[in-house]
């Protein structure tokens, strides 16, 4: 499936890299990956830096005017996360499905509603349902340039209904959606995106496998949900590990 963008279309990208060998994906390369598709760049004229507030920042550069992509980036061991929409930025984020005490952390973190829905859950989905809440609230916080601050693990989320990648309304957030597009592997993502309007933006999730000894990569994408229209933010990666170990 091409990643350039289709005209009177928007399309959220969702590229995932998982390392090969036991070492990290590389996050460069796959934000100069999103940049070409999306600005119609080749990757050579593609330059990776940082806006003013710390977020990720992707330009095209070379002939022609500058171009801008605002983009999302979240990491959990060896995964790394790159969303990317030319019509606006994103929220990603990333965790490894493992297991974990999601009650408990729940009753710790969480809205006491969410930590009583979470505990009313059958046990053997408790931990996926926690992790679903968790990189929800992580994507929106990045959506909303805020990250977690400001009681942002108590921000309450749509109840999660699985991963089939169609994106609800967050509730007390005007405009703000989060949903869970499918990823296989054990990874649970979450896709926030600020709509704006009711235009459909379709969310497509690219397997992005690094070729051992040439260091390119190739993709295979497949199309997720169709959702309301973006303008949203990105990113850092996820906090998750350090709250376990001091809980």
């Amino acid at each position: 499936m091409s990643q350039s963008p289709v005209p009177g279309r928007d399309t959220a990208y969702v590229w995932i890299g998982r390392g090969v060998g036991g070492r990290p994906a590389p996050a460069g390369r796959l934000l100069r990956r999103a940049g070409a598709a999306l600005l119609g760049r080749a990757e050579a004229e593609i330059v990776v830096a940082h806006g003013r507030d710390g977020r990720p920042l992707v330009a095209g550069c070379g002939a022609g005017a500058r171009a801008e992509l605002a983009v999302s980036v979240s990491r959990s061991g060896s995964v790394v996360v790159v969303a990317a929409r030319a019509g606006g930025p994103v929220g990603v984020d990333v965790e490894r499905h493992r297991p974990l005490p999601a009650a408990a952390l729940a009753r710790r973190w969480y809205a006491p509603v969410e930590a009583g829905w979470l505990a009313g859950r059958p046990a053997d989905g408790q931990v996926a349902d926690f992790l679903r809440l968790w990189t929800a609230k992580e994507a929106v916080g990045k959506a909303l340039g805020v990250g977690l601050r400001d009681g942002g693990l108590r921000r309450r989320m749509p109840v999660p209904v699985g991963s089939d990648g169609s994106l609800r309304p967050v509730p007390g957030v005007a405009r703000l959606r989060v949903g869970h597009p499918g990823v296989a592997g054990g990874l649970v993502v979450a896709l926030a995106v600020d709509a704006v309007d009711a235009v459909p933006v379709e969310v497509v999730v690219v397997e992005a496998d690094e070729v051992v000894g040439t260091g390119e990569e190739v993709g295979a994408a497949r199309p997720g949900a169709h959702v309301a229209a973006v303008r949203s933010a990105s990113t850092e990666r996820t906090s998750l590990p350090v709250v376990v170990r001091g809980s």
